[in-house]
């Protein structure tokens, strides 16, 4: 019982402190997003580079810095120049101190989570940006939850026994019924357009967030670990509860750069 307090004091400290800075936008939501960057950049190292140079963390750090401190003060091509600038020279240096491609895994998979979120988020009066971060998290949340409840009520064969057992096709499918519930809340109460497409999308993004679950769960399993960290009372570290989220969020911002440019991709689905 007294586990299950933390989890769920926790958990509302935690929605609580993100909500604010969802609604609110600009740079406390960029803020936001970069502390979490960083501690998944940080639980990254510990888990794939136990031994790895020191320098490679720092390097890390310092490149996502610099990528929040852009996406606040920069933007259009400017912007994503100083970002894949950043990157490139960060990658460099990892490739050189952490022995392998897998630093630089890490920093694409936390510094992809910071530039989607923070570039579909968008600033203060972004509509469509908060829009886009609702339905986004609604998506993997209720994915989250509906996987959860019925993979425990139904059971069934196992969704990928080797990376993670606990895990079925039924709960596969709860989840991402669940997704479209939810999903389909923010769209009617939005009042967005293209709503069969967005439906639509919300089924791709939960099956792709339960992807990111599994891809998390794998890393796990390779390190010999239970969870990515101990930050969060309950629930163990930043990556165990933005796994999904970071592949959800990377694919649907690809998709609205893809349909609308860089300047304002939020606007490309959620207006």
């Amino acid at each position: 019982m007294s586990e299950l307090y933390l989890r769920v004091v926790s958990g509302i400290v935690m929605a609580v402190v993100f909500l604010f800075a969802v609604f609110m936008g600009g740079w406390l939501f960029a803020a936001l997003i970069g502390v979490m960057s960083a501690i998944i950049w940080s639980e990254w190292t510990n888990i794939m580079l136990p031994d790895g140079d020191d320098r490679a963390k720092l390097v890390g750090f310092v490149c996502i810095a610099i990528m929040t401190i852009a996406l606040l003060f920069f933007s259009g091509t400017f912007l994503f120049i100083t970002i894949i600038a950043a990157f490139g020279i960060a990658s460099s240096l990892l490739l050189s101190w952490s022995g392998g491609t897998r630093g630089v895994s890490g920093l694409l998979y936390a510094g992809g989570f910071l530039i989607a979120m923070v570039s579909l988020r968008g600033g203060f009066e972004s509509t469509a940006g908060l829009i886009a971060i609702l339905y986004l998290c609604v998506t993997v949340w209720f994915t989250d939850i509906g996987a959860y409840f019925v993979g425990r009520l139904v059971g069934g064969p196992k969704l990928a026994p080797s990376i993670s057992p606990n895990k079925t096709m039924s709960g596969a499918m709860g989840g991402i019924i669940a997704a479209a519930f939810g999903a389909w809340i923010i769209i009617i109460v939005s009042g967005v357009h293209n709503q069969g497409g967005l439906l639509l999308l919300a089924i791709v993004l939960s099956a792709v967030s339960q992807m990111g679950d599994l891809f998390e769960s794998g890393i796990k399993r390779r390190a010999g670990v239970k969870d990515s960290g101990y930050i969060i009372p309950g629930h163990g570290g930043m990556m165990d509860r933005v796994d999904g989220l970071v592949f959800a969020a990377i694919v649907l911002w690809v998709l609205s750069v893809v349909i609308n440019g860089l300047v304002a991709p939020a606007t490309a689905l959620f207006v």
